[in-house]
């Protein structure tokens, strides 16, 4: 059985191109015009698939060939964009670019080939005419398995450099399906670690998106981008779903369902949607809390997933906030599961940049110039909530921050590649770590902490 989901894959040259302006305002536009929309992010980024959910009204979702594996790329999109009339794609840094020293792994291209869908470059024109008719023409030649069907110039100047670039790309035989204006008005704005979330300026972030989207009707032909979706052909994988995995000894299992509270707010915005669906499919009831306003942890907690995000932005509202970061470290003490990933490794330490946090950890987190960024491979060290000793992982950090700990701490990874090193912490039942990894990339998972959870 195949299934057809009209699709696009947005794509750029390089970073700073306008992908992610282009694609959200694609998505508002389409949804807009009553079409339901499937929002899907390349690679691991987190914030970037806030906007997409703003604009179409349904979870953003990633796509990544390196933390998921290839084979589960066109499942996990199948499962997202179930229902759905139109699926939108946005691309990673540049469409050849991957995971470092990896080939084609993980870039857009790849992603792109797994979903044979068709390709819409965006070109940043702001400093080129003729030009654009080469870079295009490279692009779109390079490999031939990926399709470059259309192009869409974003920052042109005016009436006569559109027309300059429309000539130009006469004869390269991709078709010119937009030309965007330059506007400073619906620019996002951005931090140390990319674009400011939504949950942090939702009001503003509404106001852009719908800008974005006048842009784009403004300047696009939807028909065309629209058919172009249309040519997508079928696919034959099976969706994915969000079920405890069979291998698993803790799969399923018997009794209540456990709470399993899951942080959220401006200081925890990071997570993937597929995690909360796998700990619901486990049998978990799952409850949001904000660490910056609850007081309380919700009741019946029986573990606590601490994603990633920005606490070091809200330090000292999270420092504030005594009773919640007391409730995190009885129930910590207690031996119930904790999953802290990079923001939530932050908040268990002892403090961030000198304010008290919730002092699971012996070890003090402060903010650094240096940015750590990459994917990573990894192996458990010893047993604990999310994976037996010597599971075998992929993932990914992204961070400016640097945590130093007590000696004597059991880590929670070892890194095998780029390069060799341990990191994180497991101690009782806390996995505490700066890697990022998307649980449908290890099964068993879910179902593990809701076992131990539910125990």
């Amino acid at each position: 059985m195949s299934t057809h989901v009209p699709r696009l894959v947005i794509a750029a040259p390089a970073s700073g191109s306008g992908k992610t302006t282009v694609a959200t305002g694609l998505m508002r536009a389409f949804a807009d015009a009553g079409l339901a929309v499937s929002p899907h992010k390349v690679g691991p980024d987190y914030i970037d698939p806030g906007y997409h959910a703003l604009a179409t009204g349904r979870p953003g979702r990633n796509l990544d060939a390196y933390m998921c594996g290839p084979e589960r790329v066109a499942p996990l999109f199948l499962h997202g964009a179930a229902g759905c009339d139109v699926a939108v794609v946005e691309g990673v840094m540049g469409l050849y670019d991957g995971a470092a020293g990896q080939g084609e792994l993980a870039s857009t291209a790849h992603v792109a080939k797994l979903l044979r869908a068709p390709v819409v470059l965006v070109v940043d024109a702001s400093s080129q005419s003729r030009s654009v008719a080469a870079l295009v023409h490279g692009f779109a030649s390079w490999d031939p398995e990926v399709r470059v069907a259309g192009v869409i110039l974003n920052k042109v100047g005016s009436d006569r450099h559109e027309t300059l670039l429309r000539e130009a790309l006469e004869e390269s035989g991709v078709a010119v399906l937009g030309a965007v204006r330059r506007a400073r008005t619906v620019a996002t704005p951005s931090r140390h670690l990319g674009l400011i979330p939504v949950a942090e300026r939702r009001a503003e972030a509404l106001e852009s998106v719908a800008a974005q989207a006048d842009r784009i009707r403004e300047g696009c032909d939807l028909k065309a981008l629209l058919a172009l979706a249309h040519s997508a052909p079928p696919l034959a994988e099976e969706p994915w779903a969000p079920s405890p995995d069979p291998r698993s000894s803790n799969a399923g299992g018997a009794g209540y369902a456990p709470v399993i509270a899951v942080a959220g707010g401006p200081a925890f915005t990071f997570s993937y949607a597929e995690h909360t669906e796998l700990l619901r499919a486990a049998g978990a009831e799952v409850v949001t809390f904000d660490p910056l306003h609850d007081e309380a942890l919700p009741d019946r907690t029986s573990g606590i997933v601490i994603g990633g995000g920005f606490p070091e932005m809200y330090a000292a509202e999270l420092s504030a906030n005594e009773p919640l970061r007391t409730a995190v470290a009885e129930l910590a003490r207690s031996g119930a599961p904790i999953a802290a990933e990079c923001a939530g490794l932050l908040y268990l330490a002892r403090t961030l940049d000198g304010k008290p946090m919730c002092g699971v950890l012996d070890a003090d987190a402060r903010m650094s110039e240096r940015l750590t960024l990459g994917y990573r491979d990894a192996v458990a060290i010893a047993d604990n909530p999310l994976a037996a000793a010597g599971t075998r992982v992929r993932g990914h950090e992204f961070h400016r921050t640097v945590i130093e700990p007590a000696a004597g701490a059991t880590p929670a990874w070892g890194f095998t590649h780029p390069r060799r090193q341990v990191e994180g912490f497991v101690q009782d039942g806390v996995h505490a770590s700066y890697l990022h990894t998307h649980w449908a990339g290890v099964p068993g998972t879910a179902s593990r902490l809701v076992a131990r959870a539910r125990r």
